[in-house]
Order: structure tokens, then sequence, then C-alpha cells
């Protein structure tokens, strides 16, 4: 269910800019309803950071890739 690297290099730059977006919303509610009440398990917030670091690094290496080739 969880889309590690191998699967994100499958998605295209705007389906990554689109899940980059619902994983960020989806980060910053989990940040608020853990600063009103606290989360059963805080280790859901670590996710959620390192599943956002993960396509934000996919889509750098696509750029740093696009600069070269030109």
């Amino acid at each position: 269910m969880k889309k590690k690297g191998t699967e994100l290099k499958d998605l295209t730059v705007v389906e990554l800019n689109d899940k980059l977006q619902e994983e960020r919303t989806s980060l910053t509610k989990l940040r608020f309803a853990h600063t009103v009440s606290p989360i059963e398990s805080p280790a859901q917030l670590r996710t959620k950071r390192k599943e956002v670091a993960r396509i934000l690094t996919e889509l750098r290496k696509r750029e740093l890739a696009n600069k070269t080739t030109k």
C-alpha cells in the first residue's frame, strides 16, 4: 500500500506533485490532531514526514536529470 522509492519512480511529475500535496495536507492534519489530543501512534508523524521526503527526493532527482540532459 505504501509507495516506496521504486513505486514513486513509476509516477509522472504531475502525479508526484499531486501526491506531495496530499501527503503534506495529511501531515498537517495529523500534526494538529496530535497537538489537540495525543494520537495513539506518534510514529505516524515520522512515517508521513519520510513519505514527503521520498517524494521531494524523487522530484529533485528528476529535476537534476533534466538539467544534465539539456
